[in-house]
């Protein structure tokens, strides 16, 4: 990271990622194949920092609104510190044959451990849901999660305030979508967009 830091992401190679570590090169790469799958475990480790941060929230709230919210202010804390390059990664993340892509085969224990923590925002809550969207909603905000992400990375606003702010003003919007997905006027759309998600997901 302090590299990364000083000399950017593009520039820094392994030989000096090695190098500041204090072990050989062939040492670094049996543990990393590459620099991204080095990166591949700085998103684990801060998958399992937001899953402790997050754990406070879960145990305090019990409103679907407010732990939803919780979750996502407490994932704009822990990834404060890397913003200032987190563009860098987004423009190997952005392609779709990167292992940094968020939908990567590379990513997918951070990807279930996110979805996991969001299962844990839908537990224990005042939600009365069908089973189809109870099943389908940990995902869908896993993807809420990845816009923010998103806003965020460009967000140039001091400490990204207007991520706050993106937050603040979402979930309010995702909790009446979500509990009006139980009545009868909609329940067809809802049907017709959660099938929508499981084709694209092949």
């Amino acid at each position: 990271m302090r590299l990364f830091r000083r000399d950017g992401y593009d520039r820094t190679t392994m030989r000096a990622i090695a190098a500041e570590a204090g072990v050989s090169v062939g040492n670094a790469y049996y543990y990393f194949g590459s620099k991204e799958h080095l990166i591949q475990a700085f998103y684990d480790r801060m998958q399992d920092e937001h899953a402790d941060a997050a754990a406070d929230v879960l145990e305090r709230e019990t409103a679907f609104d407010a732990r939803l919210r919780g979750v996502l202010e407490v994932w704009l804390d822990v990834a404060a510190p890397s913003h200032e390059f987190a563009g860098q990664f987004f423009k190997n993340a952005a392609d779709p044959r990167s292992p940094l892509s968020p939908f990567s085969a590379e990513s997918a224990p951070a990807r279930a451990a996110s979805t996991g923590l969001y299962a844990r925002v839908v537990e224990g809550t005042d939600l009365k849901l069908a089973p189809n969207v109870r099943r389908e909603l940990p995902e869908l905000l896993w993807l809420l999660q990845m816009g923010v992400v998103l806003f965020w990375v460009y967000d140039d606003s001091p400490e990204q305030l207007r991520s706050r702010e993106l937050v603040t003003r979402i979930v309010p919007v995702v909790d009446r979508i979500v509990r009006m997905s139980r009545l009868p006027l909609v329940r067809g759309l809802v049907d017709d967009v959660l099938g929508l998600v499981a084709a694209l997901r092949g």
